[in-house]
């Protein structure tokens, strides 16, 4: 389903946009050395229901994952990029992590994603950070009413390649709106020209994620959380944005 919102469903899904990108930022002021994975769950489920919101995650099951996955965000580490289940874990100095949110209010979805690394950070950490951010402000930068789903793509693709790291196609950006993942699928690598044709009203959740040298994932025994099959480290980020009259708008950016 490929879902088109009025203008005053765009204007509550800023308020939702805001409150995931609040969220998010707060999330990673609070996180250091010997937080438990399961206290950023518990402050995450707090935040989500002081604010009225509903969690994506708690009830979803889809066909990829042994559902439902009964958490309200997800947390990666290191080798972990997608889907990370929280679980009794304490971070370490230098564990590079990625909280991944979707939550619906007044009934529209957002989605973001940051990563960051715990404690002192390795260069190549920052370095595999750095190239996912570029990569999608380059897809934002490219989106627009009349843009293909193929030049966001391209964009996406053009700087992760440039910076030496191989694209999985098989999970990446996507529609969102009165639920979390709805079509257009939007990979992170394509070519210009080919796709769905973006119009105002479209929310995407655009999401650049790379594994330092390969392009291949296992899951784990938790039949959710999704690693590099080489051990390498992984990076995340994501934004959901609106397709305008004149251009894209970001709306998890906080308080945005």
């Amino acid at each position: 389903m490929i879902e088109i919102l009025s203008p005053a469903e765009v204007d509550r899904a800023r308020r939702t946009g805001a409150l995931v990108g609040t969220i998010l930022q707060t999330l990673r002021e609070r996180t250091t050395v010997r937080t438990n994975l399961l206290e950023v769950d518990g402050w995450t489920r707090t935040m989500i229901e002081e604010a009225g919101a509903i969690s994506c995650y708690v009830d979803y099951a889809p066909s990829f994952g042994r559902g439902p996955f009964g958490h309200h965000v997800c947390t990666a580490v290191n080798d972990a990029v997608l889907h990370g289940l929280p679980h009794d874990r304490e971070l370490a100095d230098g564990d590079l992590l990625t909280l991944d949110l979707a939550v619906t209010l007044d009934g529209i979805a957002a989605d973001a994603a940051i990563s960051f690394v715990v404690g002192r950070a390795d260069p190549a950490d920052t370095a595999l950070i750095d190239a996912t951010e570029r990569a999608l402000a380059a897809g934002i930068a490219a989106a627009g009413p009349g843009v293909r789903t193929g030049d966001v793509s391209h964009a996406i693709g053009e700087v992760l390649t440039a910076a030496g790291y191989p694209v999985n196609t098989e999970f990446g950006g996507h529609g969102i709106g009165s639920t979390m993942h709805q079509d257009p699928h939007v990979a992170n690598t394509g070519r210009p020209g080919r796709g769905y044709t973006l119009r105002p009203g479209l929310l995407l959740a655009l999401e650049p994620w790379v594994m330092a040298d390969t392009d291949e994932l296992v899951t784990d025994p938790d039949g959710w959380t999704l690693r590099s099959a080489t051990g390498a480290r992984t990076a995340h980020t994501e934004h959901t944005v609106a397709i305008t009259e004149d251009g894209v708008e970001v709306l998890t950016r906080p308080g945005s």
